[in-house]
């Protein structure tokens, strides 16, 4: 339910003031909602390791389904039949080494911070939904649900699939012929699962809270191996291809004493290899114990992979940037395998493991920086090319079995994703399945975003995307997003990211309804160097990143088209904090925003002492008040601006207290404010019905609010 306030008064009598020519002007918009958000995406695209066959799955407006395709012709086919918006997503998703089966699961929130094997039940299903495995043959039949369960692994023999379930390994024929039954019994949450080449033996790590070990089960009359267990915290076993070896990688345990909360803190790591046997292990390399050195926490963290030719490959900002390594297996010196100003993520090895293929912001344009394109690299020389150049955007891709073909997702700034093949050695691409996009999908109405750079208060240059449509009124109303993450970048064209993708079409409905969009790449997010990355003094220890919100506020003031007394902001769970911030020390600039579970208290979350009275951090007092500081609590005051409040309460990434405890503060204050809150939904509303119902809320709310008429046409949010 809406909270109505006397500021729709206000606001109306504003709306007024403009007159009818004013209004006229501002089109009712040429594209719906619904229309924008038609697109079908793309996800969880892989390739099986022999032959050519691909499998993703593809959600058609709440419709998730597998999909599969299979050279030479690759032609697109679907190959389960669920129905139904009911919010139950599809991960995981595998084919066997034959080719015969693609292993899947369905269910849970895997973008969750918690609780990601928790069934969601946001169709409110009296019976509610279960995490289950299942199998599908490729060839088609009827999917078949192996067990309750979690993070499959197929055998390399392709007969059987280990699994998680409640934090135990459990195993099952590929097929479902008999009963899944647990695997083994071992102490810890397991799971990082591996197989060994021939399909014999499975590692596995066993987190015991404060420290970790990777265990090797080979049958039920042998007992495990564990690999040099320590204090530290081990994972990402990776199998030699003989199967003698695993390598992994090693951080600190937990403990010690309390250190300062305001500095900022590296994660020591280091790669270590073992035999698979015995167990005995050495230390293969170790990171610097600096800033750049610290653990990667880009796509993939570290991407350890056992490569070919005696080479072990892993990702590291030792230069600046997330690049990749390639070290010998018996150690040495890393050799730098994609040197250059920009990042790579979503790095696979190659079948034959000789090359590396990945996603990065890299290319001869000088707006790739803000796009991605597909590289290849072979493991043993630094020799990396880009196979997708230009205007596009291209991620997540494979080499196709056969060797023959790099497999991957591909958009532009109007259409929206797709998979791809291309030959390995380059060529033209055959796009498949454009065919499921609707025929009313407003691809040729939609605007191309360009790179702008400004420059925050205190001198660092910002990136945005700027969406703008020539033509109207002299002085238009504009809009600021504020991605979340914050370890995230917008791009110029549709996103990788099916939530970021979301935000892109609420920014062309925007542009549509009449306004200019900014979105802004503040500090703290990816694509601009180790340093941008790990700025001092934010977050929790000073939010310096608002800085670049305002900042963006700024330049668009400084744009003679934009109306400077109608700009809004909208941005979701991290952009939610960013746009609280901005209505609580801006109402003078921001004049209404929409808080997509924010986060609003820091101090909620901050660490506390272990021991009452005892080893408190040295700066536990100053660090809870830069907290409380940084956070949009602490300028309720100043807020001034009408906000839209949004959350799901069974979110898991941001919980919905935040939005409920922020919600008595604006009432005590006066701010006006509305809410809408979604039942038994996630961060990242999982029924496509959910989230249309917030995209229209968003445009309705700042297109009331801000004296446009374009956003009504298109509203659907609930009162």
């Amino acid at each position: 339910m809406l909270r109505k306030t006397r500021s729709h008064l206000t606001l109306a009598l504003a709306i007024v003031a403009l007159g009818p020519a004013a209004l006229q002007s501002q089109t009712a918009g040429s594209f719906t909602i619904e229309q924008v958000k038609s697109y079908p995406f793309p996800n969880e695209l892989t390739a099986s390791s022999s032959g050519s066959r691909l499998a993703w799955a593809l959600n058609e407006r709440g419709l998730r389904n597998v999909w599969v395709a299979e050279g030479p012709a690759f032609t697109a086919r679907r190959l389960t039949n669920y129905t139904s918006d009911d919010g139950q997503e599809l991960t995981s998703i595998s084919i066997t080494p034959d080719g015969k089966y693609v292993v899947y699961v369905r269910g849970g929130d895997h973008g969750g911070n918690w609780d990601e094997s928790v069934a969601v039940n946001p169709t409110e299903n009296p019976t509610g939904f279960k995490v289950q495995v299942w199998s599908v043959p490729f060839s088609g039949g009827e999917p078949k649900a192996l067990a309750e369960g979690d993070e499959p692994a197929v055998s390399p023999r392709g007969d059987r699939v280990a699994f998680t379930k409640n934090h135990e390994i459990w195993i099952s024929p590929i097929d479902g012929s008999t009963p899944a039954k647990k695997l083994f019994s071992a102490r810890g949450n397991l799971g990082d699962l591996a197989w060994s080449p021939d399909g014999s033996r499975l590692a596995f790590v066993a987190d015991r809270g404060d420290h970790a070990w990777i265990g090797v089960f080979s049958n039920d009359s042998t007992p495990f191996v564990w690999l040099a267990p320590s204090s530290g915290r081990d994972f990402s076993p990776r199998w030699s291809p003989d199967g003698k070896r695993i390598v992994f990688v090693r951080t600190t345990g937990r403990g010690g004493a309390p250190d300062s909360l305001l500095k900022q803190r590296d994660t020591p790591w280091s790669i270590w290899t073992a035999g698979a046997a015995t167990g005995s292990a050495r230390q293969l390399w170790a990171a610097p114990k600096n800033s750049r050195g610290s653990y990667p926490q880009t796509q993939g963290e570290a991407n350890l992979h056992w490569a070919a030719n005696g080479r072990i490959v892993f990702l590291a900002d030792l230069d600046g940037w997330p690049h990749l390594y390639s070290i010998a297996e018996n150690g040495g010196t890393p050799l730098l395998l994609t040197p250059g100003n920009y990042m790579a993520e979503y790095v696979q090895l190659s079948p034959d493991a000789h090359w590396l293929v990945f996603a990065a912001n890299s290319g001869s344009d000088s707006n790739d920086v803000d796009r991605r394109h597909v590289v290849r690299v072979p493991v043993d020389r630094a020799a990396p090319q880009v196979m997708t150049p230009g205007s596009g955007l291209e991620w997540t891709p494979f080499v196709t079995g056969d060797g023959q073909s790099i497999a991957f997702i591909g958009a532009t700034a109007q259409r929206p994703p797709v998979p791809a093949v291309m030959p390995m050695n380059g060529g033209s691409v055959k796009w498949i399945g454009l065919d499921r996009i609707p025929s009313d999908f407003p691809a040729a109405r939609l605007v191309s975003p360009r790179k702008v750079v400004f420059k925050s208060s205190d001198g660092l240059p910002i990136h945005g995307q700027l969406f703008e449509k020539a033509g109207g009124p002299g002085k238009k109303p504009a809009a600021i997003f504020v991605h979340g993450g914050p370890p995230r970048q917008m791009l110029l064209g549709w996103h990788y990211s099916d939530y970021y993708s979301n935000e892109y079409a609420v920014n062309q409905r925007l542009v549509d309804a009449g306004f200019v969009v900014l979105s802004v790449n503040y500090r703290l997010g990816i694509g601009y160097g180790h340093e941008f990355h790990h700025p001092p003094k934010s977050g929790t220890r000073g939010a310096t990143e608002y800085l670049d919100v305002k900042a963006g506020a700024d330049y668009l003031r400084s744009l003679p088209q934009v109306d400077p007394a109608r700009i809004g902001i909208y941005g979701g769970s991290y952009g939610g904090f960013l746009t609280a911030m901005a209505l609580a020390k801006n109402s003078d600039v921001f004049a209404a925003g929409v808080d997509i579970h924010g986060v609003h208290d820091w101090t909620t979350n901050s660490a506390r002492p272990r021991r009452a009275g005892f080893e408190q951090p040295p700066d536990y007092d100053q660090a809870i008040s830069v907290a409380f500081r940084s956070s949009p609590v602490a300028y309720v005051s100043g807020w001034k601006s009408p906000v839209l409040l949004i959350h799901g309460d069974d979110d898991r990434n941001v919980r919905v207290d935040q939005t409920v405890d922020l919600v008595q503060r604006l009432a005590a204050a006066g701010v006006p404010y509305e809410e809408i809150i979604i039942p038994d939904d996630t961060h990242h509303f999982m029924r496509h019905a959910n989230s249309v119902r917030v995209d229209s809320a968003v445009v309705e709310f700042l297109s009331r609010k801000l004296g446009v008429a374009g956003g009504r046409q298109a509203s659907t949010s609930a009162r």
